[in-house]
């Protein structure tokens, strides 16, 4: 099983900075070895922190809103998901792009399914 890497541009909003950065590269990794139920998510800049993310939650999130713990994930019109990230530095919001973080759930299904011999 390999680890699957994919940068996905996204808006962040947050209450801990102030200005707009516009669209930022956020990084989402898939290693079935640590944790096959998750996804981390590593958002940019100076106090970047990394997320775990369970998969089963970014694909409901996808649909309809759902959420556990600190994070939060509903969609945002027809080609928009939102992930809220919630901690004791405040709230973060991604607004992500639908289909990358699709593509990247598929791709994250493919690795973690055994390989028949």
């Amino acid at each position: 099983m390999s680890v699957i890497e994919q940068y996905a541009r996204a808006h962040i909003v947050t209450d801990v900075l102030d200005e707009d950065r516009g669209a930022v590269p956020v990084v989402l990794r898939y290693d079935p070895e640590r944790d096959p139920r998750c996804v981390r998510v590593r958002l940019p800049g100076a106090g970047a922190r990394e997320w775990a993310v369970e998969r089963e939650l970014l694909e409901r999130g996808l649909r309809t809103p759902a959420g556990i713990g600190e994070v939060r994930v509903w969609p945002c019109g027809r080609v928009q998901v939102v992930v809220e990230f919630h901690s004791a530095q405040g709230v973060s919001v991604v607004q992500f792009e639908t289909k990358p973080l699709t593509r990247f759930l598929r791709r994250t299904h493919a690795a973690a399914e055994p390989v028949a011999h």
